[in-house]
């Protein structure tokens, strides 16, 4: 049986429940509110069949850990995370499946802080990433901050958490996807590159950015260009800029 998952925040628990297939098992919801947002979320978890546990704050507190709850908290029974077999078939139906065509991936090499992961999953979710893949180990990884500041992209989003990166990024070029990473010392820039085909973007941690032995295997290496005074910018706002550099080259392409 799969560990439970819970996901809180307005916002984030009104996008799965906007869903059709959201895995909602339960919800938790503050009793005597004055909120017209929970009252609407309970009436919507009520017309969907969704069984509703009335709980005090200390109660939604206690579930949601250190995450501020806003009066409700979901449970979710199933566990998406993919393993790299997972991730492997994953791609191989995207390839060449009914509705095949090129694929997006978004690997972080160690994002630690769950505020940015939870960024980029939502962005990744906005420009139609296929998967996002992590560290198993020594990164940030699902929970209810990430849930939260994904607004619901966390519970739709594929995630792969993998032990070996590398040997992903090994594979990935025999099914013909171009491994682009992003360095503050690269040559090109994010604009210089050829986006339209299957691609891998990875973007790295905080400080230290991509490791050495992830940048050896990039086939491409891409920066932004800075204009003012600052060195770099926070990793959730560089991954937005950057896939949404490839979303514009792919509807050029299909445009022309």
């Amino acid at each position: 049986m799969s560990k439970a998952k819970y996901v809180t925040g307005l916002r984030a628990v009104e996008q799965l429940l906007s869903r059709p297939a959201a895995g909602i098992v339960k919800l938790y919801a503050e009793y005597r509110t004055a909120n017209p947002r929970v009252e609407s979320i309970i009436a919507q978890a009520t017309t969907r069949g969704v069984e509703i546990q009335p709980a005090n704050r200390a109660r939604l507190q206690q579930i949601s850990g250190e995450t501020r709850h806003q009066g409700v908290v979901v449970e979710l029974q199933r566990d998406s995370i993919l393993d790299e077999a997972g991730l492997r078939t994953l791609v191989e139906n995207k390839l060449t499946g009914e509705e095949s065509g090129p694929v997006l991936l978004l690997i972080l090499d160690g994002i630690q802080d769950p505020h940015n992961l939870g960024a980029c999953l939502r962005s990744a979710d906005a420009a139609g990433v296929d998967a996002v893949i992590v560290r198993r180990h020594g990164a940030a990884g699902l929970g209810p901050t990430v849930s939260k500041v994904a607004a619901g992209a966390a519970e739709s989003l594929p995630f792969a958490a993998i032990n070996n990166i590398g040997k992903v990024l090994g594979w990935l070029g025999d099914y013909g996807i171009t491994v682009v990473g992003t360095s503050d010392s690269a040559e090109k820039t994010v604009y210089d590159v050829d986006f339209t085909g299957s691609v891998a973007l990875v973007m790295g941690e905080e400080h230290g950015g991509i490791g050495k032995s992830l940048l050896d295997r990039c086939d491409e290496l891409v920066s932004l260009p800075m204009q003012g005074t600052v060195a770099s910018l926070n990793v959730s706002v560089a991954t937005g800029i950057c896939l949404f550099e490839i979303v514009r080259q792919r509807r050029g392409s299909v445009r022309g």
